[in-house]
């Protein structure tokens, strides 16, 4: 499955449009961070994703920083 911001914001229980905007750019630079870090591709899951967009976004709660769970699982599939 391809991993794409719409179906990202559905499993984050975001329907409609109207965060698009303010959710975008914690989902790219998920998918930066997983990428620089030697996460190929293939290996990106929706629910990695979903996590670290999650964590970044943090309904604008200020505290914006990537869970262990994130980092641990990151590691694993960049050496896979």
């Amino acid at each position: 499955m391809e991993v794409t911001l719409e179906n990202v914001m559905t499993a984050m229980g975001i329907t409609g449009d109207y965060q698009t905007d303010t959710i975008r750019p914690y989902f790219e630079e998920v998918i930066d961070f997983l990428k620089d870090s030697g996460v190929a591709e293939g290996n990106i899951t929706l629910g990695l994703v979903t996590r670290g967009t999650s964590d970044l976004w943090n309904y604008g709660g200020g505290d914006g920083k990537l869970s262990p769970y994130f980092y641990q699982r990151a590691a694993q599939l960049a050496y896979k």
